[in-house]
């Protein structure tokens, strides 16, 4: 008998290329340990009312790392699953039904995202421990979340061990300032954006160094935010990737540089 999928069925929004920044990031920080996988099995956990999101990840990921790449889309509600069916593309892409449990399937990699934004926080290291659990050796989870057209987002990149980075991210063009970043942090940092804790010390210095950078700004949103960057840095924060990626508006952060307080 097939146990019953652990999770509560999301508000399912979503749009095309919502999640185009975390799916490039993943084909560029990721991209080793899928081709290096026995399996390079991919979840899309809680991928939402349409399946848009999951067919834009088989298509980066086939294109940008292994061609034999296979996405399967997970959905606790079984309409939205049936719903999704005219777009699976088997083997390297379809839906069943299944949440935190991940179906029984053992991934490389699973991505979810706007699926944890609904829970408590206290409910949040939990599902991260339940499906880092059921990934295959080595595997990998990214969790996050972002604004319903992909221009603010963060996320969390786990193992087996827990959490090991955040990464925030921006449309630069459209970015009026980093403070707005706050209002997508995950669920295990959103309510931490308060005197006292790391990520609201990090939130702030990356705001104070854009004002401060207000200079640059004939030069282009991307310059300023350069400026920002290095402003940033500077001052002692460990960030982490390349300026390429950077440039993108990205940045990330080792997990301990704003881990929260007990």
């Amino acid at each position: 008998m097939q146990r019953r999928p652990l999770g509560v069925v999301t508000r399912g929004t979503t749009n095309p290329n919502r999640l185009r920044r975390v799916d490039n990031w993943i084909v560029e920080t990721c991209g080793d340990a899928l081709r290096a996988a026995a399996d390079p099995l991919v979840v899309d956990l809680g991928y939402g009312a349409t399946p848009i999101t999951a067919v834009e990840l088989r298509a980066r990921l086939a294109a940008g790392v292994r061609a034999d790449v296979r996405v399967v889309g997970l959905e606790i509600d079984p309409v939205r699953v049936a719903a999704a069916q005219p777009a699976a593309d088997p083997p390297g892409l379809t839906f069943a039904r299944g949440g935190f449990e991940l179906a029984g399937l053992r991934p490389a990699l699973v991505r979810a995202f706007n699926v944890l934004r609904q829970y408590d926080e206290s409910e949040v290291a939990d599902a991260w421990r339940t499906v880092t659990g059921r990934l295959a050796p080595g595997g990998l989870l990214v969790e996050g979340t972002c604004d319903e057209l992909g221009r603010l987002g963060s996320w969390v990149l786990l193992d087996a061990t827990g959490p090991r980075t955040l990464t925030l991210a921006a449309k630069l063009t459209t970015l009026e300032s980093p403070a707005q970043l706050a209002e997508r942090l995950p669920k295990a940092l959103i309510h931490r954006n308060v005197p006292g804790e790391r990520i609201h010390d990090l939130i702030r210095a990356l705001d104070d160094a854009w004002q401060a950078a207000a200079g640059y700004a004939p030069f282009g949103p991307r310059q300023r935010w350069l400026e920002s960057v290095k402003a940033v840095r500077a001052a002692g924060w460990p960030v982490l990737d390349r300026p390429r990626r950077w440039r993108h508006g990205e940045l990330t952060f080792p997990w301990p540089a704003i881990f929260p307080t007990p």
